[in-house]
């Protein structure tokens, strides 16, 4: 067990690096939001979201009403509906029980997801799901310890150096796209291909979190026509 945890927090290293210093950007924008250091690093415990926690604090400014708040981070974040069942045949057999099935879902980022996909078939530890929790953990502490260096002892700093937080804003996208290229070695090209091009076409017509799911919802479709078709042969 604790091979396996200790193997899964080595493998999220990298989500760590690209973590701390958005989690510091947020930090630091939650306390030119007005928000308190403790209230910052409270949402990053509870909520730990991402991008969604920028929004939060847009919608904070804008003295938005509490259910708006709760309804737009739902759907900001509803593309985290179709991770969990691309994952679920992994941990079948976790050895855990019961199997902490909430723990795991609350620590599913992007970039966990990302990381976990490209990786999960090809780990020889047992039970995969102690390597998922240590994924998971590091990636949390990171987001929640860099939440509280930039709401505690880097907002001044930062400050005086706006290119640097500027440029912090791009860690994430960046950090998401790195483990893009690690996973394509392992999914077939043309579902990649299918999810870009729906993604990018409604993203013509849609806000982009919509566009996301939809291009989720072509990937999963296709991915399942192609599973059919294998059957069958």
């Amino acid at each position: 067990m604790r091979s396996a945890v200790s193997r899964g927090l080595w493998d999220s290293s990298s989500i760590m690096l690209g973590y701390f210093p958005v989690a510091v950007s947020f930090g630091v924008a939650a306390i030119s939001a007005g928000l308190a250091p403790w209230m910052a690093v409270l949402i990053s415990v509870c909520i730990y979201a991402g991008a969604s926690q920028f929004i939060l604090l847009l919608l904070i400014a804008q003295q938005t009403d509490v259910w708006s708040m709760v309804f737009i981070v739902i759907a900001v974040n509803l593309r985290h509906v179709f991770y969990g069942p691309a994952l679920l045949s992994q941990f079948n057999s976790t050895g855990l029980e019961p199997k902490p099935y909430a723990v795991m879902a609350f620590g599913l980022t992007d970039e966990v997801f990302a990381a976990a996909r490209a990786r999960l078939s090809q780990l020889r530890v047992a039970p995969k799901a102690y390597w998922y929790i240590g994924l998971q953990l590091g990636a949390y502490s990171s987001w929640v310890i860099g939440t509280a260096v930039g709401a505690y002892l880097a907002s001044d700093w930062l400050s005086r150096f706006p290119i640097l937080q500027q440029s912090l804003a791009f860690v994430l996208p960046a950090l998401f796209f790195a483990l893009l290229l690690d996973m394509i070695n392992s999914v077939d090209k043309r579902l990649l291909i299918a999810a870009a091009l729906s993604t990018g076409l409604s993203s013509l017509f849609f806000v982009a979190h919509t566009s996301l799911i939809i291009g989720m919802v072509v990937g999963c479709g296709w991915a399942l026509v192609t599973q059919l078709k294998r059957k069958r042969v």
